[in-house]
Formats: structure tokens, sequence, C-alpha cells
């Protein structure tokens, strides 16, 4: 028999986090997420989020042992954006039996429907920042620290009850050129680059550390940043747009790791910024090896990661371009800048992050690159 229990103690609470590295220890591709940010991620004070969310996290036992876990979600924000009435389903994890997965749906279901939801989508997390869509494709590739790790058994259990896709994303391993492999066509980003911060009287701003960007303009610098990302991201499903409290709280969680050479700003004649590109050297195997908790030494593999013994690979966080300058070859400079950097620092290839197949324009960007889509995930849906 199959008991679901509502989270209401720290206790709970843990178990609800550390379920998901129990189920993956020891697998080579799944990423643990960081005990103490999920914590943060679920507390009502610390996540802004919580402003314009309703969340709750439930716990799926069979004789006492936990089975299985989901939050049910509704973004009020995201709703009103979009004129829907959705319930979402995040951070699911499940052993492979359907009547676990049934139980923590039927029970999402039911808390959507009490709040008046039409509609179950998922996975996705309160906000586009969280972790979204359950992986369909390339469960033999890494994951990385900012996206979903999932068995093969997931999405052939949710489908055989009665989900369907609502939109798919993909992911691209992305080759870093060289001088002898992997050229494809990487000097057509580096004229239309030329040509486009000409045309438009444009140029790059460098930072030589988080503390330079972050006291830029008291701090409002690094908020039009951001709101450079909510304006390219306005218009891709189910976005809803960063407050100030969340761009501050991305913005602490973040640059304390960023390497300021990977990040590539572009500003206008009035020196706004108008793009951005955001890498980072991966963190995959540094998580892997703490075990999802910083201390006591979990800090010591991620300190290594960053500053001595950098992964090969380079994680593409964030690109977004101002609408007005989408089209426009605007988005060349940012790569054009972050590969002569990745080339440098030694990076062999570049993991993008998930983008809408639908998203014509982003999808556009790789094409004069040595890339290939390795990774694929959905987020499915259900009337209510």
């Amino acid at each position: 028999m199959i008991t679901i229990k509502k989270v209401e103690s720290k206790s709970e609470l843990r178990a609800f986090i550390r379920f998901n590295y129990h189920l993956y220890k020891g697998n080579p591709y799944a990423v643990p997420d960081f005990l103490e940010d999920m914590l943060d991620t679920f507390n009502r004070r610390k996540n802004a989020a919580f402003e314009f969310c309703e969340a709750d996290l439930f716990l799926a036992y069979r004789d006492k042992k936990i089975v299985g876990r989901v939050a049910a979600i509704i973004n009020h924000k995201a709703n009103k954006t979009w004129q829907a009435k959705n319930v979402r389903f995040g951070w699911i994890d499940f052993i492979e039996d359907i009547e676990v997965l049934k139980a923590l749906l039927d029970t999402v279901e039911q808390w959507g429907r009490e709040r008046g939801m039409k509609k179950i989508v998922g996975p996705l997390g309160f906000t586009d920042m969280d972790p979204e869509g359950m992986l369909i494709d390339g469960f033999d590739q890494l994951s990385t620290m900012s996206t979903i790790y999932n068995f093969p058994y997931y999405p052939r259990l949710i489908e055989q009850l009665g989900y369907e896709k609502e939109i798919d994303w993909v992911e691209r391993k992305v080759m870093v050129p060289t001088a002898d492999e992997h050229q494809a066509d990487m000097q057509k980003y580096f004229r239309v680059a030329e040509m486009s911060m000409k045309r438009y009287n444009l140029h790059m701003r460098h930072f030589k550390n988080a503390r330079e960007i972050l006291a830029e303009e008291d701090g409002k610098y690094v908020q039009k940043c951001f709101n450079v990302i909510n304006k390219a991201y306005a218009d891709l499903y189910g976005y809803s747009e960063m407050n100030e409290r969340q761009i501050q709280q991305y913005a602490t969680t973040y640059l304390q790791f960023l390497d300021m050479r990977l990040l590539a700003i572009v500003e206008n004649e009035q020196n706004e910024p108008i793009a951005m590109g955001v890498g980072m050297g991966s963190l995959s195997y540094a998580l892997q090896k703490a075990h999802g908790k910083l201390f006591p030494f979990g800090w010591w593999h991620l300190a290594k990661a960053i500053f001595f013994k950098p992964a090969p690979v380079i994680d593409l966080l964030l690109v977004g371009v101002l609408p007005e300058y989408q089209n426009k070859g605007v988005n060349a400079p940012l790569f054009a800048q972050i590969i002569k950097v990745a080339q440098k620092m030694g990076f062999v290839w570049a993991e993008t992050h998930p983008q809408l197949e639908s998203n014509e324009k982003s999808q556009g960007q790789w094409a004069h690159l040595d890339c290939t889509i390795h990774k694929r995930r959905r987020c499915y849906q259900k009337e209510l």
C-alpha cells in the first residue's frame, strides 16, 4: 500500500531533498543538487518565487520507506501572463513502479483541482530558472547542475498514465573550435560580430570580478542585465518575469561561481546592456564527488573545479538579446568572445542550456559551429 504524506517538518524536507540523491547514488550521469541550495529553494522566506507561487511537497511511502516525491506548484504570475489555470508538478522522482507515480500525480491533480486549476503540466519548477523538463533522450549523457536527470522508465510510465507532450527542449554538445578541428564556419561569428558592432555602435563590457559588477551603479547594473533576459524570454513557454528580489537571489547564487571571462555583455552607445551570454566551467563532476553536500568537504571539490582543475566542459547558462536587437547579428559578439575565451582556457566542448525546439531564433544560432543535439527533455500535460 502506498501512502502520500505532505512535507511538514524539517526532517521531512531533508528526506524529500535527499531522496533524489539516494535514488541515483552511484549513477555516472546524474548530478545531485546541493542540499543547502535546495533547503533555500523550498524556504518560503528565502525564495522570492513564493511571492507569486504557492506550493506543497509530498512524499510517497511504502512500508514506511520513501519510494517517491513530488512538488505541487501554482505560479500565479505565469498563469496570469499566459491566461492559464495550470498546476505544475516538479522535483518528481520515484522508483520503477507505476502505482507510485500514479499516487504522486493523483495527489498533485487533486491539489490543483481544489485550487481551481484546469490542467497539470510538468516537470516544471517555480520559474524558468529552476530545472524543468523530463529527460526523454540522452540518458547516457552527463547531466548539469541546472538540469534534470532521470531514468529511462520515467517517460515510459508517465505516458502510460495518459500524460501527453506539451513542449520539448533540446540541448546541444558544441565542440570548441581549434586550429585543427571543429572549425565549421566559426569565422562567420567574427565577421558578423564586427559588422553588427560597427553598424549599431555597440561595444563589449568586461568585469574583473563579481564584486565589481555587483558594485556597478550601486547594484542596478546587474538588474539591467537580468532585465535583458526578462525581455528576451518574455514570449517563451510559461515564462514569468523575474522581479528585483529574484534577480538579487540568482546573482548572489551564481556570481560567486562565475569566471568573469565567461560573462559576455554587449552595450549600446548609452552604455546600457542589450545582450548577455553567460558560461561557466562545468561543476558536474565536482557535485558528484561532493555527494550533494557543501559541508563538511563538498566545498573543496567545488573550489578545486573552479580554481585549480576545471573540467573540460563549459556550461552555457543564459544567452539573451533584447527583442529590438534580435535578427541583427548581435548574438555573434557574445559567441565570438566566449569562443576565444574557451579556446584560451582549454575547454573541449560546451553544453547548451535547454532550448525550446520551437524557438527557431535560438536553434539557428548554432548553425555555424560543430555541434549535435544530444539530449531532449519534455514537459507533459493532462487536462484535469
